[in-house]
């Protein structure tokens, strides 16, 4: 072949491979498959709290105001100030006049505080997520950072750390801003309502279950009293209707968390969390349709179809998959040989419709790489253990799975990834 047509020939083969791994990623980017639940609910969403798998999601990336699931971010400050030892459970905290005009206004959710009594840390936090009592919240927030303003930037930050960068955070409760009174953020707006997205409160309470465990100690109680003065009592019943033996308990599952929330910007919001077959989910549904109980209906409802249509399944290597995938072929100046991929953790758990095979989640491989995540191609060097992209697995009525694969050798010299 004449030089200049060779120069030709390899610029068509190499415009080729572009176009068609381009085509593969739009494909794998579009495909899509018919939800084997719906949710009537401004927004929604679902994962695997160990894995991340998402499971079920609606407008889950739109921020709506979230009412008192703020609480779950409010808490989980709480528990790192309590390990840092800024705080303790047995620490008592003395009632202010202002935060007990809170706490005794009919309108918002609470216990009785009376201003100039001392109330534990534990009692606070127990009563701010069973019964989602507000003076109690806000007791804790103004304790612990002596503001809401100060409070509000621990909130931020720990949001952070859960991987939501875009937190609009107005005060630790989960009520407009007027509401707190003396306690308001000054120069913002009276309606400012604290808002998330469905994926955000995931994220937030997946991190937080993760890192304070000792959180679904208190949100699984079903009872408990609240000692409000000497000869008082208030029997707190948590208003979470999944709980075991609740009538609204998912077969099968063990409900044991998290928090429901509800203003009129806001309307009914709920996260749950449960185990079924030592697997954690979390669910997230805000401004859910209908009453109480239709929203627990609902939740109930997600538990036992994801129970019944799949079940979680390990894998553990990529020759479960295919042999197809196992290999990529790389180009290496003019020779050809094969290289193995292997996944980039030990293995991890799945959830997948139920007599199904792995063949049927029809497994493919994206090549993927900072510099030339365009071309599905990866330029050497490359070093072993290094992840290269990812597996994309197809699950019938669930979202799409990605899995992060890894080279298992080192390329040192130039050549390119297929």
């Amino acid at each position: 072949m004449h030089k200049l047509g060779r120069k030709l020939f390899y610029c068509f083969l190499v415009v080729l491979t572009i176009n068609l791994s381009l085509g593969g990623l739009v494909k794998v980017a579009s495909a899509s498959t018919d939800s084997f639940y719906r949710m009537d609910a401004r927004a929604a969403y679902a994962i695997d709290a160990d894995t991340g798998q998402v499971l079920y999601q609606k407008n889950a990336n739109k921020t709506y105001p979230i009412a008192s699931l703020t609480k779950i971010l409010t808490l989980a400050v709480i528990e790192q100030d309590i390990r840092d030892h800024k705080l303790s459970w047995n620490q008592k905290i003395k009632i202010t006049p202002a935060v007990a005009k809170v706490a005794n206004d009919w309108h918002f959710s609470n216990v009785q505080l009376n201003a100039g009594e001392s109330y534990t840390v534990r009692q606070l936090a127990e009563s701010m997520m069973i019964v989602s009592a507000d003076g109690s919240t806000e007791a804790l927030a103004l304790a612990d950072a002596g503001s809401t303003a100060a409070f509000n930037k621990k909130m931020q930050a720990m949001a952070r750390k859960a991987g939501v960068t875009d937190a609009k955070i107005y005060n630790m409760i989960g009520l407009p801003n007027k509401d707190l009174g003396k306690n308001k953020l000054k120069g913002v707006d009276g309606d400012a309502e604290n808002k998330l997205s469905a994926k955000d409160l995931a994220l937030i309470s997946q991190y937080m279950i993760k890192h304070y465990p000792e959180t679904l100690k208190i949100t699984k109680k079903k009872f408990a009293n609240f000692k409000i003065t000497e000869g008082q009592e208030y029997q707190m019943v948590n208003i979470n209707a999944l709980l075991p033996q609740n009538g609204y308990a998912p077969k099968d599952w063990e409900i044991d968390g998290l928090k429901t929330g509800n203003t009129d910007a806001a309307g009914k919001c709920i996260v749950t969390t449960g185990t079924y077959m030592g697997h954690r989910v979390i669910l997230v549904g805000l401004h859910t349709k209908g009453d109480w109980n239709n929203q627990s209906k609902m939740q109930k409802e997600f538990y036992e179809k994801l129970a019944a249509s799949y079940q979680p399944v390990e894998l553990q290597n990529i020759q479960q998959l295919s042999k197809r995938v196992q290999h990529t072929r790389i180009v290496h100046a003019k020779k050809h040989r094969t290289v193995s991929l292997a996944l980039a953790k030990k293995s991890t758990w799945i959830w997948v419709p139920r007599n199904t095979t792995w063949k049927q989640t029809h497994p493919t491989v994206v090549i993927k790489h900072s510099k030339q995540s365009l071309t599905g191609r990866l330029e050497a060097p490359v070093k072993k253990g290094q992840r290269v992209g990812y597996l994309n697995l197809q699950l019938q009525g669930l979202p799409e799975m990605q899995i992060p694969i890894k080279a298992t050798q080192t390329i040192a010299s130039r050549g390119f990834w297929k």
